[in-house]
């Protein structure tokens, strides 16, 4: 088969550059395309209010690829703690990174940290070409079963295997033909950097209210980033106070556990909806990231699902390559759709009955969800088991998100 690349990936955000990084080293030509990359972060800039949740997993996969140092360079927020609560009763949660012999949960990054890290070690290999600015435009399979790509600036090349990481609106996924299922929750997510009272304890806070949860994420310059979701009436007039108004809505809402709220930075919105893609692959054709699953944040696992993906399709492909087979062929293609469709509806199946459950205001619905907390903080293997799987280090795992080169 001849084709101009091995690989062309649509979508040069975190979950599409990873997984450029992570096969740069395979014998692969890959084009990396992307629209719109970062602005270059200036020492003393301002923190940016979108951040994802990093879990051990996802770091590890970053160490492999060679692109934790650059994140580390700027700035990233470990978390050794997580606490939530119920607003509607006495149930409460609280994970300590001690309790399971290790020394943090996680670590907050700011998105733009993560892809400018990423981006940047994709330009190192010499098997990477970055199409930059430019995106996908039009995808039709040939008959030797690679496909002809055409993109927004009028260039045209063929693949042997083409990835959507193009996110939750995948024009890769639309041009395939792969239908999605799911639905809207009615909910918008707040986000904006906050500076309180009290210092966040390199602790992640969460609390469930009736319209949604409110999470208090910290950062590393001593700001927590906010994710607060609401109805979407209740996010515009959010978004519509003034600072001080909004700060005051924000401490009564968080129940003041940080004291005042002193600065608020900029404010934005985004709709919330769960989202699963039928197929994650067809012949010369892959989905990874959003544009595969789009899951509820209150748990942060989004990102970490893309990356997992990422690893899994970057090994999946090596040992193709290995093996002298055809990376774009169904039945290689079907071990990554076979390894991860079903640990990714597992977590998305999760993180909606999560929702729901928090969301229920009945009286008996409220009071077994709060023994439940009580009784799930009080039972310590459990407990910790439910943190270790959080955390990525249980389960199966690709070699990279298990620290194997």
């Amino acid at each position: 088969m001849n084709a101009d690349y091995d690989l062309i990936i649509a979508g040069g955000g975190m979950v599409g550059s990873a997984l450029a990084c992570a096969l740069g080293h395979a014998e692969l030509n890959i084009a990396l395309l992307e629209g719109a990359p970062p602005d270059r972060i200036r020492p003393g800039a301002d923190l940016d209010s979108r951040v994802s949740a990093i879990s051990r997993a996802s770091q590890r996969i970053f160490a492999a690829v060679g692109a934790w140092d650059g994140m580390t360079a700027w700035r990233v927020s470990p978390f050794r703690d997580m606490r939530v609560w119920d607003a509607t009763g006495f149930g409460s949660i609280h994970f300590d990174s001690a309790d399971i012999g290790e020394p943090l949960l996680g670590w907050i990054i700011e998105n733009r940290v993560i892809q400018q890290a990423l981006l940047e070690r994709a330009r190192q290999f010499p098997t990477v070409d970055l199409l930059c600015p430019t995106a996908l435009e039009t995808a039709h399979p040939l008959e030797d079963g690679s496909w002809r790509v055409g993109l927004n600036d009028g260039r045209e090349f063929t693949t042997r295997l083409l990835v959507g990481a193009d996110g939750a609106q995948s024009k890769v996924r639309q041009l395939a033909g792969i239908e999605t299922g799911g639905w809207g929750y009615d909910q918008h997510a707040v986000v904006a950097n906050v500076r309180t009272e009290k210092p966040h304890q390199e602790t992640a806070w969460q609390r469930f209210t009736p319209s949604g949860p409110l999470a208090f994420l910290p950062l590393s310059d001593g700001r927590c980033s906010i994710v607060w979701s609401n109805t979407p009436e209740r996010a515009a007039g959010l978004l519509a106070l003034d600072d001080n108004d909004f700060g005051d809505a924000l401490m009564a809402a968080f129940e003041a556990r940080l004291g005042a709220i002193l600065e608020v930075g900029p404010r934005a919105a985004f709709p919330l909806r769960l989202q699963h893609a039928h197929a994650y692959v067809k012949s010369g054709v892959v989905l990874i990231g959003d544009a595969a699953h789009v899951i509820h944040p209150l748990a942060g696992q989004g990102v970490n699902l893309g990356l997992l993906d990422a690893a899994t399709l970057a090994e999946v492909l090596s040992d193709a390559v290995a093996a002298d087979r055809n990376i774009g062929s169904f039945k290689v293609l079907r071990r990554y759709e076979r390894w991860r469709k079903g640990d990714n509806l597992l977590m998305l199946g999760i993180m909606d009955g999560f929702k729901r459950l928090f969301g229920n205001t009945l009286p008996p619905v409220r009071l077994l969800r709060n023994l439940g907390l009580n009784l799930t903080d009080a039972a310590g293997p459990l407990k910790n088991l439910i943190a270790r799987r959080a955390m990525g280090l249980e389960g199966d795992l690709p070699r990279l998100a298990r620290g194997v080169g």
